[in-house]
């Protein structure tokens, strides 16, 4: 009862002193957030142009350009989440620092490809000269990116302790996405009306920054640095210097089977049922700038990156805000409450194509991914057995691999060109309906299913 009363006299307290303890977290964990904040901003940059890029640009004149560019982006996001799923073990096998330095190299080289592509002179169309040398610098990407985020969550997990773990995985997220907003000022090296380089000069400055970002992880995050930071996070959970851990033992094929994420029944559900609100986050960079370009007029349609790049921002404001909150709310629960809040404002853009319907669904549909996304991650990354953060975090990104399989190879680039046309009759009304019935599956499957996958499930707040 005590208890109780304590936290009900302090909830400022509750808040604020997850703030406290990541300020107070080891250089290391910076050195990750700082790179991570830069390479948030080339690849959300990049990808919000890239439909456009290859609809303008690479497939001009062809036959149903705005469905193959969707499919293009496709082996973008769904690459680079299929690239986790095997690659999440570089981190655990070469080390945190070199998995980080080197994705860092693939992304540099890569996006060096995508940006060259259009100054060549190369052929467009259908796997003409400038396809392909799109998509090779995509593959470097994807491998890149494979490494990349799994090696940057494993790194957090080491280098925290129990106090500020929540908030570092919370930052982290929302670090991304702050990153993710700054594209929204783009438009001053796209637009004619100011620098006016285009697409492909914006491509160029998100790759010049993409080399910011590996000089950073490599001058900030040292080998002392990271050894010293994990040494005394060991040191406070309790456990024994890196030094004496036993070598890790070798294990059969059907061991690797035996002990999957997957085998998980309920962690399994947990996961897959989350594909239906996923299809949001798919829609910010397949749907969205292109809808918004298209369908509204004046500054907004003109401008698109400032309200297709609204949900980084606020994202970053949300997130550790709605953590301090919650972060002693069962997993399970916020699941449930967050998806709903996420899918209920895509019905907001059926009721009409306005600023308001616009405004309200970035703004609500933000609070409900801030309630459960980064818990997920966490969730994700905690339950792993030590030395195999990064497989899990691979694992974990399956179902998100198929979102982003499925929604553009089979619906995203059709839906488009039958309700929001480059020209002739548009009706985005009926595309938000759809797609507001296709989110809303996901709050209703966890609900129904709480008494079971809810039970006893071993992913708490705390």
């Amino acid at each position: 009862m005590s208890e109780e009363i304590k936290e009900i006299k302090n909830p400022l307290k509750e808040i604020v002193q997850p703030f406290i303890d990541l300020v107070h977290a080891p250089r290391a964990l910076w050195g990750i957030n700082l790179p991570y904040l830069l390479e948030g901003m080339c690849y959300f940059g990049i990808l919000g142009y890239l439909a456009i890029y290859f609809s303008d640009i690479v497939f001009k004149g062809i036959a149903h350009n705005d469905v193959w560019s969707h499919r293009m982006v496709m082996v973008l996001t769904a690459g680079i989440t299929i690239s986790m799923f095997f690659l999440g073990f570089v981190a655990d096998k070469f080390g945190i620092r070199r998995a980080l330095l080197f994705a860092f190299i693939l992304l540099l080289a890569g996006r060096v490809l995508i940006s060259s592509g259009s100054f060549l002179g190369l052929d467009p169309g259908l796997w003409g000269g400038l396809h392909l040398i799109t998509l090779a610098g995509m593959l470097l990407v994807v491998i890149g990116y494979g490494m990349y985020q799994p090696a940057a969550y494993a790194g957090v997990r080491e280098v925290t302790n129990e106090k500020t773990a929540p908030m570092a995985f919370a930052m982290l997220y929302a670090l991304m996405n702050l990153g993710g907003y700054i594209p929204t000022y783009a438009f001053l090296v796209r637009d004619k009306d100011y620098l006016g380089w285009g697409i492909p000069g914006a491509f160029w400055v998100y790759t010049f920054f993409t080399l910011i970002a590996l000089t950073a992880s490599f001058l900030i995050l040292s080998n002392k640095t990271y050894k010293e930071a994990v040494e005394n996070a060991r040191a406070e959970k309790g456990m024994k210097p890196a030094s004496e851990d036993k070598p890790k033992e070798k294990k059969s094929v059907m061991d690797w089977l035996k002990n999957h994420p997957l085998t998980d029944l309920k962690f399994a559900f947990f996961i897959f049922a989350l594909i239906p609100v996923q299809t949001l986050f798919t829609y910010n960079w397949l749907i969205l700038p292109q809808y918004i370009s298209r369908c509204y007029e004046g500054w907004i349609g003109e401008k698109f990156e400032i309200a297709s790049n609204f949900n980084p921002i606020l994202i970053f404001i949300f997130v550790p805000i709605i953590t301090a909150i919650t972060y002693k709310r069962k997993v399970y629960n916020m699941m449930i409450i967050g998806t709903l809040v996420m899918a209920l404002p895509a019905f907001f853009l059926a009721f009409g194509t306005n600023f308001w319907t616009l405004f309200s669904y970035l703004i609500i549909m933000t609070i409900g991914e801030a309630m459960w996304q980064p818990r997920f991650l966490q969730f994700a990354a905690q339950i792993a057995p030590e030395g195999r953060t990064g497989e899990y975090m691979g694992v974990a990104q399956l179902p998100w691999f198929l979102t982003k399989v499925l929604v553009p190879a089979i619906y995203s680039g059709f839906m488009i060109e039958k309700y929001c046309p480059a020209e002739g009759m548009k009706d985005p009304q009926t595309m938000w309906f759809w797609f507001g019935i296709i989110a809303i599956a996901s709050p209703i499957l966890l609900l129904i299913a709480k008494p079971w996958a809810g039970k006893d499930f071993k992913a708490h707040a705390d």
